[in-house]
């Protein structure tokens, strides 16, 4: 080697030394900040909300407040079941309803007769709350509290001794429990109920009566590490919605001023601001049921598998917290249908995310900060989230490239984080691979913050880059995880509309669904389902979903679909478009009418030898029929009585209702309801069928 070359290879040498050795300074913060409590809360992520009170025993969402105390009576009351099931489905806290809207306190209140303490539950000698945050720190779970702030109990409602008696019972909960992780407030304030007797309405100024900064205070001085939760925060903020959706777009800085629990907030509570000026993220609140107390009519109704994982994806995975609801029943445990679901879900996240492909992979940037190691692109592959990759102050866009190996590689899911210590900064983004010598793009989407992970159909490539498109300031990434998750083998759902159509269908889109329509069991050499196809006549229709990179099945599903509705017609009704939601074959849209009956012409002679109906599925469960009368006529004049009784346990079992019967042969049908729960001025029908011969 010459001389010269000699020297500049040196003088490289040395400079990439001094570069990498020197003190870069890091980036300055970028807008408001997270506290170090906030940042323990962002690193929770998914807790359990256990609904459980009065409303329990009296089957009620809101109670009014004027149940006696001695209703409340759970037989098999379990804390550590609880704990045990909240551990084994992958959460971290608990936080529980100490005191509902009915003013019921778990706990022994000095300040209230209204508790456990009057009630037989332990003769009064019980503490919930004491035997639950035990349990908790012994599993190693955070504990937290929901104290709500209306009260339809308290005769003193609505005037400024309640507030005292509000903040003494904080103070109760805050003090003899341990340490709280979250303070639970909702926005539902004010209105009719008990009162100590009152029975009357009581309004109050949702922005001036609570005085919340003075009860902030209070939590703060009590719990300082305790995140309040709100539609205002401060520590974290209402999503905005309680179907389990955060926004595409989320900040988790928020404009706060002026704003109060329960004030009107829409998107600025799904999506954040950009330009907020304080750091409240956002949690999701969801329950796995329809209802947040449980309700044995909702046994039938608890999220599936597919749904949950949907919620998480549409929570955790778009910058959120997720609180999962799960109601305590009346023995005092957790359903087996709701603890089943929820273990199923987190072995389903735990399967997914166990391989992180981008682990240890080397990682090369469109530029790093002062050349600085401290700042390379490596630190997202290290699963490390204290170490980030960045550019230099002014910068705000760059890349960061992960070779994956020289074979393709399968993936289906991408997640990023942001180092949010120092702010939220990234406005969009873009993921790309590179397969078969092509930069492809596979997503772009808005904001990150604390986790963002991406669903979408397998990738295979050697390079995967992520790209800021825009940015607030210098984008600090700390982590990136690519994983291939496998795929979800669930029954396919089969339905029927009104026009014969069969759909079929299943959670994850990558799978094969294969059916038949002769009774044989469905395999891979049966018929591939490209689309919904028409059935006009008596057909067993069974299904199964197939994974070909597994070489899988799911169970099989079967629906067995009977005669074609296109002629159907319910003649006492004028209006034939909503005649149909009858017999539509969607279970979500219902008739409601006021008649006793609703007379059906089939369109034609049957023999039929059984019906099938479905009642309300809304939470209301308005209109159930649960004694009925069913009529077969050839005229519409002359009606035979076929079969006649009740639905049993109809109300608390709101599912198909299938009877049976002698085969009868007729072209009309009458159902006559001779009584109805709930609501006895109407009747409503979300689906009716026949069986026939």
């Amino acid at each position: 080697m010459k001389p010269k070359f000699i020297y500049l290879f040196l003088l490289s040498t040395i400079f990439s030394v001094l570069s990498s050795c020197s003190t870069v300074k890091p980036p300055e913060p970028c807008g408001p900040l997270p506290t170090k409590a906030q940042l323990a809360w962002h690193e929770t992520q998914y807790y359990a909300f256990l609904h459980f009170s009065m409303n329990t025993f009296t089957n009620k969402e809101w109670g009014y407040g004027d149940t006696p105390a001695d209703k409340f009576n759970p037989t098999d009351l379990d804390v550590n079941q609880w704990v045990k099931v909240c551990k084994d489905a992958g959460m971290k806290g608990i936080i529980i309803t100490a005191k509902h809207h009915c003013g019921f306190c778990l706990w022994p209140s000095k300040y209230t007769k209204y508790s456990i303490k009057n009630s037989p539950w332990k003769n009064g000698k019980g503490d919930i709350l004491a035997e639950l945050s035990k349990a908790c720190k012994c599993e190693g779970l955070k504990f937290g509290v929901y104290l709500s702030p209306w009260d339809r109990n308290n005769a003193d409602y609505g005037t400024p001794e309640y507030i005292t008696y509000f903040r003494n019972q904080m103070t109760e909960l805050l003090t003899n429990y341990g340490e709280i992780f979250e303070v639970w407030l909702d926005g539902a304030n004010g209105g009719d109920g008990y009162y100590g007797g009152a029975n009357e309405k009581r309004n109050i100024d949702r922005t001036t009566y609570y005085d919340w900064s003075t009860t902030c205070e209070l939590i703060k001085k009590l719990q300082p590490n305790a995140i309040i939760f709100s539609d205002a925060g401060p520590g974290c903020r209402w999503c905005g919605n309680e179907r389990g959706i955060g926004g595409e777009t989320n900040w988790s800085i928020l404009k706060v001023k002026g704003m109060y629990p329960g004030c009107p907030g829409g998107d600025r509570l799904s999506n954040g601001q950009i330009d907020g000026t304080k750091w409240v993220p956002a949690e999701v609140d969801v329950s796995i049921r329809p209802g947040w107390f449980y309700h044995k009519s909702e046994d039938h109704q608890v999220k599936n598998l597919s749904q949950l994982i949907d919620i998480y994806y549409q929570s955790i995975g778009r910058n959120d917290n997720l609180i999962l609801n799960i109601p305590i029943d009346c023995r005092g445990r957790i359903h087996e249908t709701d603890a089943h679901n929820v273990i199923a879900m987190r072995k389903v996240i735990d399967k997914t995310f166990v391989n992180n492909l981008a682990e240890g992979k080397k990682a090369k940037s469109s530029s790093v900060r002062g050349h600085s190691n401290t700042y390379k692109a490596n630190n997202v592959t290290d699963s490390d989230n204290s170490t980030y990759w960045c550019t230099d102050d002014g910068v705000r866009t760059g890349s960061v490239t992960i070779t994956l190996g020289k074979i393709p590689v399968s993936f289906n899911r991408f997640m990023v984080r942001e180092y949010i210590a120092l702010g939220q900064r990234i406005k969009s983004f873009k993921i790309e691979a590179l397969s078969d010598g092509n930069w492809k793009e596979i997503i772009k989407q808005t904001t990150v913050g604390n986790k963002r992970i991406l669903r979408f159909p397998t990738v295979k490539a050697t390079k995967v880059r992520f790209t800021v498109l825009d940015s607030k300031a210098c984008p600090l990434i700390s982590t990136i995880g690519i994983y291939n998750a496998p795929v979800l083998l669930l029954a396919p759902d089969i339905s029927r509309n009104i026009n014969n159509e069969v759909n079929l269908s299943t959670y994850d889109k990558e799978a094969e669904i294969y059916y038949t329509t002769d009774e044989s069991k469905p395999t891979k050499e049966s018929n591939l389902y490209k689309g919904s196809f028409k059935i006009n006549e008596k057909t067993l229709v069974k299904a199964v979903s197939y994974s070909s990179s597994s070489d899988e099945y799911s169970e099989c599903s079967e629906k067995k679909i009977d005669i074609s509705h296109t002629q159907w017609k319910v003649l006492n009704i004028k209006d034939q478009e909503k005649a149909k939601a009858v017999f539509d074959g969607d279970e979500k849209t219902t008739y409601s009418t006021k008649a006793k009956s609703i007379v059906i012409n089939l369109g034609a002679l049957y023999t039929l030898q059984g019906f099938k109906y479905l009642p309300d599925q809304s939470r209301n469960n308005n209109g159930i029929i649960n004694k009925y009368c069913f009529y077969i006529s050839n005229n519409n004049r002359q009606w035979k009585k076929i079969s006649s009784g009740e639905f049993s346990n109809i109300q608390n079992n709101p599912v198909w209702q299938t009877k049976l019967f002698k085969p009868a042969t007729g072209r009309y049908i009458k159902f006559e309801a001779l009584s109805t729960l709930n609501d006895d001025t109407q009747n409503i029908i979300a689906d009716f069928d026949v069986i026939t011969k």
